[in-house]
């Protein structure tokens, strides 16, 4: 019902965004771009967009200055590492894959977010 209103979306693709409460604030459906879209905000969801893009852009800068950092003095450096999930070499494919490794249920029970970054 009301389908070409709603871009021709099923059901369930229409509420694979909703918000859902008690989530790490790393989820995405927390972006505030994104929620500002959902309520028709565009300009606003555009300036907010840009704003989350240079956060990112900052970051990895920041990672790539200490990754050189790392490499100019013989240092290790282990760049990002997920909180949830471990990166392996698939045994049949060779390729690599992402592992979950647990907590982040643990986590959601807690409701202890301690652990995720300010990434919005």
């Amino acid at each position: 019902e009301n389908a070409e209103n709603m871009y021709f979306f099923s059901d369930l693709a229409l509420t694979l965004n909703e918000p859902e409460e008690r989530v790490a604030p790393t989820d995405s459906r927390l972006r505030p771009d994104q929620r500002l879209m959902e309520s028709g905000r565009w300009d606003e969801a555009n300036v907010e967009k840009q704003r989350l893009e240079e956060k990112q852009r900052a970051v990895r800068r920041r990672r790539e200055a200490e990754a050189m950092e790392a490499l100019e003095e013989g240092k290790d450096y282990e760049g990002y590492i997920p909180l949830w999930f471990e990166r392996k070499v698939d045994a049949v494919t060779g390729e690599l894959i992402c592992i979950y490794k647990g907590g982040y249920w643990e986590a959601k029970d807690k409701q202890d977010w301690s652990t995720c970054p300010d990434i919005f």
